[in-house]
């Protein structure tokens, strides 16, 4: 039976959240239709966005949902973007009348991937704002950029807590800098939202109540508990987007087509379990992270930890080990039947370096040896075991084979 240790991937689906899906999925019924039988259907999905807004402290108004978290950050980023362009009127030369994007080095690719789209596509000048060497946001830089002529700027992206290293981020912070400068923030909360309070009007209200600072937020359900598929944007009321998908005008015109019903059902079952246990399991999750983190640090000296040590996500621990790729001890870790991740995305056979360690300051070697080992409701002090006592073999196993030749047959 393998031990499963990849939590931040996805997490088992609760039996709440399975229970609220199955039955959900025996009724019939369209939301927006007004008999009897959409009407009910309505009443289920309005009662699972009141209570997925509830706990991330929104009005139900605000919670747009979509198809998974991907998706609502490009609906938060490129409908930002779009809305933005259009408010600023004609441009006073060739391009973009906004063409400023700000998100800080290390972000999630959803993130990442739909920036770069808007630079080839819309003509987006995009300027990375530093990480320090524990994965935190340099605040001071993001203040210069935003200083810098903030009529040019289309809007900020941040991540709530850093997805590979954990590190928790100063959203309040940015967000009072970017409400100032009059630039609208996305934040990216997916690997933070039920693991560590994602409070938005508690983050908004640092920033005031306007189109600026904080105005967009991110999250996902199969990473509390829920089903794959299901996600949500809380966009405020203030905020203007333009939509990714037309037909019907569903959620304010933001977001059109029948909606999931079901998937909304299972979601809210999810956050409702993860709201309800949050201090006590992060509580518990912690205890477990440092207890596996002290017998890495035991059972492999050189080992190098990631991520701020106390201000982070409580069921992350990210390491890196020195002349080891991070593919090759995971393949083997898995061949012991423990299931963990790697820092790095491994393109045409070739494993790259990881793209947050790199902006933190870690050298190439160091950040092709990432392995990212996240805990979750499911993992037990047996778990934690299973993972020490195959770590030494896989560690001694990797380090002999070393880090693999960059060059392949294709670069001929």
């Amino acid at each position: 039976m393998t031990v499963y240790l990849d939590h931040a991937a996805t997490t088992p689906m609760l039996p709440e959240a399975i229970a609220a899906l199955t039955d959900a999925l025996g009724r019939v019924g369209n939301p927006s239709s007004i008999h009897s039988a959409g009407q009910e259907a309505k009443r289920v999905l309005e009662g699972a966005r009141e209570t997925i807004a509830a706990t991330l402290d929104c009005d139900p108004i605000e919670v747009v949902l979509t198809g998974g978290g991907t998706e609502a950050v490009n609906l938060a980023v490129k409908g930002l973007w779009w809305a933005r362009q259009a408010d600023a009127g004609e441009p006073a030369g060739p391009g973009p009348a906004r063409p400023r994007v700000l998100m800080p080095a290390g972000e999630h690719h959803a993130t990442i991937d739909t920036v770069e789209w808007l630079e080839v596509h819309e003509g987006a000048e995009v300027e990375e704002i530093p990480l320090d060497a524990l994965g935190r946001v340099d605040v001071d830089a993001f203040a210069r950029a935003l200083a810098r002529s903030p009529e040019s700027i289309a809007l900020a992206t941040m991540l709530w807590a850093n997805n590979e290293v954990g590190t928790l981020q100063p959203v309040a912070e940015v967000a009072a800098l970017a409400a100032d400068a009059g630039v609208p923030l996305h934040v990216d909360a997916i690997a933070a939202y039920g693991h560590v309070p994602v409070r938005f009007r508690a983050a908004r209200a640092a920033s005031g109540s306007g189109a600026a600072g904080l105005v967009a937020l991110s999250v996902s359900a199969h990473k509390i508990g829920g089903p794959v598929g299901a996600g949500a944007l809380v966009l405020a009321r203030s905020a203007r987007v333009e939509p990714l998908l037309h037909g019907g005008g569903q959620q304010r015109r933001i977001r059109s087509g029948t909606q999931d019903v079901a998937a909304a059902a299972a979601f809210a079952a999810a956050a409702s379990v993860a709201a309800d246990s949050l201090e006590i399991e992060a509580s518990r999750l912690s205890a477990l992270r440092d207890r596996l983190v002290a017998g890495v640090r035991q059972a492999v000296p050189d080992a190098v930890p990631s991520g701020d040590p106390i201000d982070r996500l409580p069921g992350n621990a990210h390491f890196s080990f020195p002349g080891c790729e991070g593919d090759s001890l995971l393949f083997l870790l898995d061949m012991a039947g423990i299931a963990v991740s790697t820092g790095s995305a491994c393109q045409a056979g070739v494993a790259e370096p990881s793209h947050v360690l790199r902006a933190m300051g870690r050298s190439e070697a160091d950040s092709r040896g990432a392995l990212r080992i996240t805990l979750g409701r499911t993992t037990t002090d047996a778990d934690v075991d299973a993972f020490l006592a195959a770590l030494p073999a896989a560690h001694e196993a990797a380090a002999r084979a070393g880090l693999a030749a960059r060059a392949t047959s294709f670069d001929r």
